[in-house]
Parts: C-alpha cells; sequence; structure tokens
C-alpha cells in the first residue's frame, strides 16, 4: 500500500507525517505545505493524502512531540536506513531532551571515533523530524549547524526543550 499523508501546522510551520503499513516513515518540517507535499511525493511516490481518525491522531501525536518535547507520546515508528544511520539513529534517540551532544561525541560513543563526516550524512539523511532529534548535535565549538529542517526550526525546538526541562515549567 502506498504512504499515507496527512499534514498539519505547527509552531514550526507546516509538518507532513508519513505513515505507511509498519508505521511512521517520514516527518517532515517546512514552511511551504504544497513544497512538502512535492517532496513527500519525490520520496514515496504514489503516497496520497488521507483524512481519517488514524491520521488525525497520528497528527495530533506528532504535533505533541514538538510543543511538549520533554513527553514521549507513543508512535510507531518504521525507521528505514543503512545499519550505520540506524546506529547513528538509535544513538540520538538515547540523548536526553533538553542535552545537546557533538558530532564527535556522537562518533564516539557509536564506536566509530574517526566517522564524525558519516554521522554527520547520517543525521542529514534522518526523514523522522524530532522523533529521531538530530537538532540535539551540534558541532564541537557549540555552534549549531545545517540542519535538515532550518537552523531557525533546531535552535527553537533546542531553546523549548531547555524551557520544558528547566525546574521552573
Amino acid at each position: 500500500m502506498p504512504a499515507r499523508l496527512v499534514m498539519g501546522q505547527s509552531a514550526l510551520g507546516a509538518v507532513l507525517v508519513a505513515m505507511g503499513d509498519e508505521g511512521i516513515v517520514a516527518i517532515m518540517l517546512g514552511d511551504d505545505p504544497a513544497s512538502l507535499h512535492h517532496a513527500a511525493l519525490a520520496s514515496f511516490p504514489g503516497a496520497r493524502p488521507v483524512h481519517d481518525q488514524m491520521a488525525d491522531r497520528t497528527l495530533a501525536a506528532v504535533l505533541a512531540c514538538i510543543d511538549t518535547p520533554w513527553t514521549s507520546p507513543d508512535l510507531k515508528l518504521h525507521i528505514q536506513g543503512t545499519p550505520f544511520q540506524q546506529q547513528v539513529w538509535q544513538a540520538l534517540r538515547a540523548i536526553p531532551c533538553g542535552i545537546t551532544m557533538t558530532y564527535t561525541e556522537l562518533a564516539a560513543r557509536i564506536g566509530r571515533p574517526g566517522a564524525v563526516r558519516a554521522v554527520a550524512g547520517a543525521c542529514a539523511a534522518n526523514r523522522l523530524a524530532v522523533v529521531i532529534p538530530c537538532h540535539r548535535v551540534i558541532r564541537s565549538d557549540g555552534s549549531l549547524s545545517g540542519y535538515r529542517w532550518g537552523v531557525g526550526r533546531k535552535q527553537w525546538l533546542l531553546e523549548r526543550e531547555r524551557a520544558g526541562m528547566s525546574p521552573d515549567r
């Protein structure tokens, strides 16, 4: 069955969720819903928009991940990638909310200290925005580097996480 698409709006702009038979295959962020739709069709030929209760619940859970990243809604993900990408993405999911790590630290964490560029490439290939939190990886000098969905969104997500994790919340 082709991927099913549902779209909504969040504080980060347009959000597109692509669902396959085995779970969510992509969460995409952008400014323009039409561009997101075209990008989804390029990645998932034959994908079609759906508007049903399951799609609405899935979209609501994804939007909750954006609004309250310190909670963990139960999302069924179908994570697709090479074994190396999967290893990087699993390590990303282990980074606690509100915490950042450098690409060098992430490469060392997976036992591949010489693979910093490959780790950055795996982060860039991540199709599951927010739920595989590549936004939590920064440069070794502490600056924010490229983010598939825009550095402004990366900064917003990190600030949101830190605010949510503060004792004053």
